[in-house]
């Protein structure tokens, strides 16, 4: 499912938040969970990625893959 590129980018950036709270709250980067959020982004970026392919242009000029 396709979606606006603004809309993705602001779900990858709500992800990207709970992907640092799990991770602050494992000692590990290997737990499940952290894993599990970290697959979610991924999809998400992957998604954003699709969607700008698809309509030839980013939000604001910006990608959310890279920080």
């Amino acid at each position: 499912m396709v979606h606006n590129p603004e809309t993705i980018q602001e779900c990858i950036e709500k992800a990207r938040q709970r992907l640092y709270q799990i991770a602050n709250s494992h000692t590990e980067l290997m737990h499940p969970e952290v894993i599990r959020q970290s697959m979610i982004l991924d999809e998400l970026i992957n998604e954003y990625n699709k969607a700008i392919r698809l309509n030839g242009k980013t939000p604001r000029d910006k990608s959310p893959g890279m920080r």
